[in-house]
């Protein structure tokens, strides 16, 4: 197994885990089977328990495990399917070593940061990295993993000293660290003393990046090149200009023409064929010529950070792709809608579709209700995703079954009608962990419709009888309102295994009014489109008929 680190200076957020995808999308193109791990420095266990507003979304993988967005990014830009091992924090190493020392496992010794806690580390990285990921269910011959924070964060330096010592462990010719580094341009001029600095803490540390990544908002300069390369102790080969571009899709096309392949190979000492990015370039390029845009509006309750719904807008934009269509993406906060805010409405009777993600909370959620009551009573189109899909059920049993007072018990525990409870095995008294999580299948129970059509999303899974997406919930429609609802024209096609628990709703007549109780933007792929977003713009493009015409 061979390594690639990547680790980041002088500022969070620059772009690392776009640069550890965009080198494994490279390696896979050169013919090589790659894995992807992700290190948080934080003390929680996992992402699960953290507020959108502070950490951006949680990832919620096959397993169940919740994780930071960069796992997103690593399974979107590789197609992997990875594991809740495959993100490592502090929390998880400290509860696994303490758990060993409770049960005697270190036969009396002194549990000490070292060896004990590096050596649970190196021990996970390699274990985590021998875990199958690819679509052929072998193991990688590449493991890929991201720092997270910055170098000299007092947080991650126990993992940057279990790393010292696995460079060691699994010898050089196996081991390549990269560093990724902000060269600000000031007065016309880029720097290169925060790159400097950067790289001196690094090596500080006992520990010498082989490549280093400069982002910047324009391509590196040659002088700023030699100069990084004179005093970070690098080859100027290795020095790598990681520009703003047009979209994240050309970043492995522009490491590609700086021969990032032939230095990984000279280091790793392993065979690579030159890389055949092939449909990956071709939808990289063409998207900048493309001159239709669709307009898309976004109600949720988190719009101060973009980041909490990062998942739905990628999977937004791989649709648009898709329907070859940039993206043009409104933001409206939900409790404006209540509040009947005249520019969020006009957002709203603007916009070719509107997208109701998932959220946890009463706040906005009567925003959203009436956000479906307008798709619904103006036949536009409307995907409404786990709590969104409730806010459909809620605003038809309201306002179309008439049932006053139908409400989600999460939001009123005394509901007259509590068309959507709280699921009955869920524990609510611990928040971690516990909802109801990760790949779960969904059979299409109840496709056709009385006026002889049929399931609008079974057509865009490809017309397949049961499918497998992602969930992450604690509340879910009543049961006792699943027949009311279904004869009463909001058609609940479908169910889980046992039938008793609603997974996607249809409104019949409409162009496309879609709910689902699962998160189908965690499967969604560039060249992949989730199928319930792809529907979407789909029908916000005036392209639905005559795709599902094809599908027959």
């Amino acid at each position: 197994m061979k390594y690639i680190i990547v680790t980041g200076g002088v500022v969070s957020g620059l772009g690392k885990g776009v640069t550890i995808s965009s080198m494994g999308r490279l390696l896979q193109a050169s013919g090589l089977r790659v894995t992807a791990i992700k290190i948080d420095p934080y003390l929680n266990v996992d992402a699960g328990t953290m507020s959108p507003f502070e950490h951006g979304e949680v990832f919620v993988l096959d397993d169940g495990g919740e994780t930071d967005l960069d796992l997103g990014n690593y399974e979107r830009f590789l197609s992997l399917r990875l594991t809740k091992d495959h993100n490592i924090t502090t929390g998880k190493i400290y509860r696994h070593v303490i758990l060993k020392e409770r049960r005697g496992d270190y036969l009396g010794k002194t549990v000490q940061v070292v060896p004990h806690i590096t050596n649970e580390i190196q021990d996970w990285i390699e274990r985590a990295a021998q875990i199958p990921t690819s679509e052929d269910g072998e193991v990688a011959d590449v493991c890929l993993v991201e720092v997270g924070g910055t170098v000299g964060d007092i947080e991650s330096s126990v993992f940057l000293e279990a790393l010292r010592q696995f460079q060691f462990r699994v010898g050089n010719e196996n081991f390549l660290l990269c560093f990724v580094s902000l060269v600000p341009c000031l007065s016309d001029e880029q720097k290169t003393k925060p790159t400097q600095h950067g790289v001196k803490d690094l090596r500080s540390l006992g520990l010498s990046p082989h490549i280093i990544f400069c982002r910047s908002g324009e391509e590196l300069l040659d002088p700023t090149r030699q100069k990084i390369s004179d005093f970070c102790h690098v080859p100027v080969s290795n020095v790598l200009s990681v520009h703003d571009v047009k979209n994240v899709y050309q970043v492995p096309l522009l490491l590609e023409k700086q021969k990032l392949h032939q230095l990984l190979e000279k280091q790793l000492k392993f065979p690579m064929t030159e890389p055949k990015l092939g449909a990956w370039a071709d939808m990289a390029t063409q998207m900048a010529s493309w001159d239709k845009e669709v307009q898309i509006c976004l109600i949720g309750k988190y719009t101060g950070l973009q980041d909490s719904y990062l998942s739905v807008i990628k999977a937004l934009r791989h649709a648009a792709i898709a329907c070859q269509h940039k993206l043009d993406l409104q933001w409206v906060e939900a409790t404006q809608l209540e509040e009947q805010n005249e520019d969020a409405w006009d957002k709203v009777k603007q916009a070719q579709g509107i997208i109701v993600p998932g959220g946890f909370g009463n706040r906005g959620f009567d925003g959203k209700v009436l956000a479906a009551k307008y798709c619904r009573e103006n036949n536009k189109p409307y995907l409404g995703v786990c709590l969104g899909f409730q806010a459909q059920v809620v605003e038809y049993c309201r306002n179309v079954l008439n049932l006053e007072g139908a409400n989600s018990t999460e939001f009123d525990e005394k509901a007259t009608h509590p068309v959507v409870f709280f699921m009955p095995e869920i524990d609510k008294t611990t928040m971690g962990g516990n909802m109801r999580l990760g790949a779960r299948t969904t059979k299409f129970t109840h496709p056709n419709f009385d006026d002889g059509t049929s399931s609008i999303l079974k057509k865009m899974y490809q017309n397949a009888d049961e499918i497998l997406e992602r969930h992450r919930h604690r509340y879910e429609v009543n049961p006792e309102y699943v027949d009311k609802v279904h004869d009463g024209g909001l058609k609940l096609v479908g169910r889980d295994e046992t039938g008793e628990r609603m997974e996607v709703a249809e409104l019949p007549g409409h162009v496309y009014y879609v709910g689902v109780q699962y998160h189908p933007e965690f499967k969604s792929r560039p060249l992949a489109p989730s199928p319930p977003f792809h529907g979407l713009v789909l029908a916000a493009t005036g392209q639905l008929e005559d795709h599902l015409a094809k599908q027959g």
